[in-house]
């Protein structure tokens, strides 16, 4: 494409894509791919979209993760230590026990608000 190019790029939770493509959808028809995306998203989003931007920030704030592994996390809502070591496995960051639990920690808190 000539002429265009990426200003900015900002993770973004699944439950804030699903809301994205809903209210494109009501205006246009969605392509395929719109549809398969809407289809995931739906089926997949765990919290509502405010619930989900608390624990991005209860994340960041008191586990100290970057905002692209915190919306990782609260896409995913890890349910104990090995899903968090296998989801942080590839990342060259230091991940002790004990944060991993305060992770952990935090995400519970949250998941009473699962859909």
């Amino acid at each position: 494409m000539i002429g265009k190019k990426t200003l900015e790029t900002k993770p973004i939770p699944m439950v804030q894509v699903k809301e994205i493509l809903v209210n494109f959808s009501e205006n246009f028809e969605p392509s395929y791919e719109q549809n398969l995306t809407i289809d995931h998203v739906t089926k997949f989003s765990k919290l509502p979209l405010a619930e989900t931007k608390e624990l991005i920030e209860e994340l960041k704030n008191e586990a100290g993760l970057k905002e692209k592994y915190a919306v990782k996390l609260s896409d995913i809502m890890p349910e104990d230590l090995m899903d968090i070591r296998l989801l942080f496995q590839k990342e060259r960051i230091p991940m002790s026990k004990e944060d991993m639990e305060n992770i952990l920690e935090v995400i519970d808190k949250y998941r009473d608000y699962e859909e």
